[in-house]
């Protein structure tokens, strides 16, 4: 294991650095990362949300060691991304991460019922049967659905499958749970059912949890969001919980925009539209903030 402390993000659970992906379509280069850092502690739950073509996907695809990198850091649980051997990607989504996908099918064998399921990746790590059984349970149970452990997917609804497919990614213990637009096939009810199950997973196994999604009841259920736009973080809000002297708790959220690590800073759309921004902008400096002006406009008025 490598010491990180010196390094952008210190020994968080997950580490981008000026992560840069590129593709080549024939003679065209796309670029759908542009230099994107992302720092998630231990022990978080947030999502990332962004529009189509983002560059979300590829983040995704990039953490769960489905896709390379073209440049910069990317770091997961102390396993260096960018120049990683195949057998070692392949232990590293065996053993130190878990995924679960949009598409139910894509995470269950239809012709296993939901504890064999959850069992079939302790299989490839050689646990014991009684192991096996024992701790398929443990996790239907986190999950909710112990007494269904002997359906199969077909007998089962899009919540109970994806939420056997939460114990599944859960099987072999890992430092972190990646999921693809984890309540995208689900109505509004059930989808608050999968995310409360996220949470629960969340704050009793202590997994660290990144929902990849652009459904917006997520953002009651996470900690953290962070917004993609144009390959790069471009802000994030964070809610925090505050207690009045007479008790009552009250939910707040605050956005922030973010500034990278090269002093770069996107304003969000409604801002540029709401004065024209466009090309250049005048900036001042006060002594506590930042003025933003139309360049056709005085730094004083």
């Amino acid at each position: 294991m490598t010491d990180h402390l010196d390094q952008f993000g210190g020994n968080a659970t997950v580490v981008c650095d000026n992560l840069v992906k590129i593709y080549k379509i024939g003679e065209l280069e796309v670029v759908a990362l542009q230099g994107l850092d992302l720092v998630v502690e231990e022990g978080e739950f947030i999502a990332i949300v962004g529009t189509s073509g983002s560059g979300k996907s590829t983040l995704l695809n990039i953490l769960g060691g489905l896709d390379v990198p073209t440049a910069g850091v990317v770091r997961v649980a102390d396993y260096e991304l960018l120049n990683m051997s195949n057998a070692l990607r392949t232990d590293y989504r065996r053993k130190t991460i878990g995924f679960v996908w949009q598409q139910t099918g894509r995470n269950l064998f239809p012709y296993l019922t939901a504890l064999e399921n959850v069992e079939a990746p302790m299989v490839l790590n050689g646990s014991s049967k009684a192991a096996r059984r024992s701790l398929g349970m443990e996790l239907l149970e986190l999950v909710g659905l112990q007494d269904r452990s002997d359906h199969r997917p077909e007998q089962l609804s899009g919540g109970e499958q994806q939420r056997v497919a939460i114990a599944t990614a859960m099987a072999n213990s890992p430092r972190v749970l990646f999921a693809d637009e984890p309540t995208g096939e689900l109505d509004t009810k059930t989808s608050n059912e999968v995310l409360e199950v996220l949470r629960t997973v969340n704050r009793e196994a202590g997994v660290t949890i990144v929902v990849v999604t652009h459904d917006p009841l997520v953002a009651d259920h996470v900690n953290r969001v962070v917004a993609i736009r144009d390959g790069r973080t471009s802000s994030e809000v964070l809610r925090r919980t505050e207690v009045s002297d007479d008790g009552e708790h009250t939910v707040i959220s605050e956005e922030f925009a973010v500034l990278d690590r090269v002093g770069r800073l996107q304003l969000p759309n409604e801002y540029v539209d709401a004065l024209e921004l466009e090309r250049r902008v005048r900036l001042t400096l006060d002594p506590d903030h930042i003025r933003v002006y139309p360049d056709d406009e005085s730094a004083g008025s």
